[in-house]
């Protein structure tokens, strides 16, 4: 078996061909990310800083993928934080996304967090819906100095 296979689906992304599989998906929550090979450096430059990521896959195609990291703060003690969580727009509402998060919670709790975060825009309103269903709570505002504007 494939070592970087997880679970009936799921696969830690590792290598180069397989982040640029994920381009396709990633633009679709990630707009910004207009150039695939800016894409895969950032990719991996996050890899080095401890980023993880996983793909949902069927007959081959990516249907979800979840970035995610592992941290400690003071403020929330160990936590698993998700950075990206995507479905494939052709295939939303299948499930798929339901699937990763639920992995990732089990990671998160595999790995001892005390809790998992995430951030989501708020237009994301079947996202939200996805989140409390899984038990997450809307806790704070996060606020955010653009430099780049």
């Amino acid at each position: 078996m494939d070592q970087t296979r997880t679970d009936i689906g799921i696969e830690k992304i590792t290598t180069l061909k397989q982040i640029q599989s994920c381009y396709s998906v990633m633009r679709q929550l990630r707009p910004h990310l207009t150039d695939e090979q800016a894409f895969i450096e950032q990719v991996e430059r996050q890899f080095a800083q401890g980023y993880k990521l996983v793909s949902y896959q069927e007959d081959g195609k990516i249907k979800a993928l979840v970035g995610f990291r592992f941290m400690e703060l003071l403020a929330w003690g160990k936590v698993l934080y998700i950075d990206d969580l995507i479905t494939d727009s052709e295939t939303r509402k299948s499930g798929h996304g339901g699937k990763l998060l639920k992995w990732v919670i089990e990671q998160a709790k595999t790995e001892n967090c005390d809790q998992v975060h995430l951030d989501s825009g708020p237009q994301r309103h079947d996202a939200h819906r996805l989140y409390l269903n899984h038990g997450f709570k809307i806790v704070a505002h996060h606020f955010s100095l653009n430099f780049n504007e």
